[in-house]
């Protein structure tokens, strides 16, 4: 079965953007020995106007095929003409107000995140990125497989978080963590087997 992944940017204290949407202030910690891993693992997640600018353009797909996204992770892009930002994956919007796709290559759907991915899934293919963002995550939290942190040494006080949701307590199981020259980190998580919280207090 296919999982979904959670790849994700984010402070010490656990935002992923400002409060206004702006990450810039992660650009500093994207060192030459961080590119690279970035580069070779994670080069389904580049926007496609990155993959081109780092040469990797018409690279295949090698963890992800799809990626998912809010509005508000989708709309910073199309506020600038980029209406299709991951054309080597297949893109899902989820949006109860955009209504038709600015773009054939995005799906834009109303539908339940819960329903898709669970659809999803169920399909052949690589695995599904969860782009973001915070409501989006919160709501997907229960079929997460795998939580993938680059986590920056900063911390932003307020901001977006990694998760919008309820106080709702569950586990993961650190698989993997390296560090990189500059203090930041990536954090690899498994979702614990029961899918819930072991947690006794």
């Amino acid at each position: 079965m296919r999982k979904l992944t959670y790849f994700i940017g984010a402070t010490i204290d656990g935002y992923i953007a400002g409060t206004d949407g702006d990450f810039d202030f992660f650009a500093p910690y994207l060192t030459e020995d961080y590119v690279p891993v970035l580069m070779s693992e994670y080069s389904d997640a580049l926007p496609t106007p990155a993959r081109a600018a780092f040469g990797v353009a018409d690279a295949p797909n090698k963890r992800f095929d799809t990626v998912l996204m809010g509005r508000g992770t989708y709309d910073p892009g199309l506020a600038v003409g980029l209406t299709s930002p991951y054309a080597h994956l297949r893109q899902i919007v989820f949006s109860r107000s955009l209504g038709t796709s600015p773009d054939p290559a995005v799906e834009v759907t109303a539908e339940d995140p819960l329903t898709v991915v669970r659809r999803l899934k169920q399909e052949d293919g690589l695995d599904i990125w969860l782009c973001g963002g915070a409501d989006l995550a919160g709501q997907l939290l229960p079929e997460i497989d795998e939580l993938i942190v680059k986590q920056y040494p900063v911390v932003a006080g307020s901001g977006i978080p990694l998760f919008r949701a309820e106080f709702t307590p569950r586990a993961f199981a650190l698989t993997d963590s390296r560090i990189f020259e500059r203090g930041n980190v990536v954090l690899t998580y498994a979702m614990a087997a029961d899918r819930a919280s072991t947690a006794s207090g």
